[in-house]
């Protein structure tokens, strides 16, 4: 590569975060000419376009976007090695982002990243909560909690705890309308649909004599918040269907009771999501055994 010089890769990076190589040239020391040929001989050296240049707007390419998530990823463990050398020590530092279901992140995850961070101060968390499954590459994630197994070959999936999704409803619901007896009954009555990026999850799958079988809803009520799905089942607006592992507290209190658990037995284990390619910095690979250690009895 006829390039090989970190100044490269960090001048690249501030220009991607500024939008402006004369502001990236200006950090650098460098005039806005050298710094334009600095990212030239980045762009020539990798064969591929990584800014779209217009005399107002710097934005980066598709092609950009992938390098800069790289780029960034390297950076960071050189920045961390160089700590750990100089520091002579094995405190843990630097960013962590992490994606995680809504209502699983709020009211789950919070506590556990609140325990790590009491024992690891100097790491800091940039978290996404999203019902949609984010790109772990595209999106600059370092972890990933997913309910079921990845479609990506590409992902490590380590299982962090059984369960399966269920429909629930608060019991005053059922003593207005009774319990169903059967999944079909369900379309007539008040559901709540939990809608992605994907679009809405209207499709519930269930058994019925060992044959698999689809429900689906019509109109009912909808959020793309996984957790207003929740509080609107305990509310009793309707009912929902969710991770068991979602609802498990609500169960034990006693806000929500499952009901046709003999036809709704679909298996969503809980995944933590990583690339398998990536080499991992410390901070990562500690938050993941202590992911497997906390979530795991859940």
């Amino acid at each position: 590569m006829p390039f090989d010089r970190l100044n490269d890769l960090r001048l690249f990076q501030d220009a991607a975060q500024l939008g402006s190589f004369s502001a990236a040239g200006r950090k650098h020391g460098l005039s806005p000419a050298a710094a334009s040929a600095c990212i030239q001989r980045v762009e020539e050296a990798l064969g591929a376009r990584l800014f779209e240049r217009t005399t107002r707007k710097l934005r980066l390419t598709e092609a950009g976007d992938t390098y800069l998530a790289y780029c960034r990823q390297a950076l960071e463990l050189l920045e961390e090695g160089e700590t750990r050398l100089q520091d002579g020590q094995q405190a843990l530092s630097g960013p962590i982002r992490l994606s995680a279901p809504s209502d699983l992140g709020r009211n789950l995850l919070l506590d556990c990243l609140d325990r790590f961070s009491a024992q690891h101060p100097a790491v800091h968390f940039s978290l996404s909560l999203s019902d949609t499954p984010a790109d772990l590459i595209s999106d600059d994630i370092d972890l990933a909690i997913r309910y079921g197994r990845p479609a990506d070959s590409s992902l490590v999936a380590r299982q962090l705890a059984a369960s399966r999704r269920v429909v629930c409803a608060a019991p005053a619901l059922l003593q207005r309308l009774g319990a169903p007896s059967h999944p079909s009954e369900l379309a007539e009555r008040p559901t709540l649909t939990l809608v992605t990026g994907h679009g809405p999850m209207n499709d519930w799958p269930y058994r019925d004599g060992g044959e698999a079988k689809l429900l689906r809803l019509g109109k009912s009520r909808q959020s793309n918040d996984g957790e207003v799905i929740r509080r609107w089942a305990i509310q009793g607006h309707g009912f929902a269907y969710k991770s068991e592992l979602d609802i498990a507290a609500d169960l034990r209190a006693g806000r929500l009771v499952t009901v046709l658990d003999g036809y709704f037995v679909e298996p969503a284990p809980l995944h933590l999501l990583y690339p398998g390619h990536r080499l991992q910095p410390a901070r990562i690979k500690r938050l993941v055994d202590f992911l497997l250690t906390e979530l795991s009895p859940a």
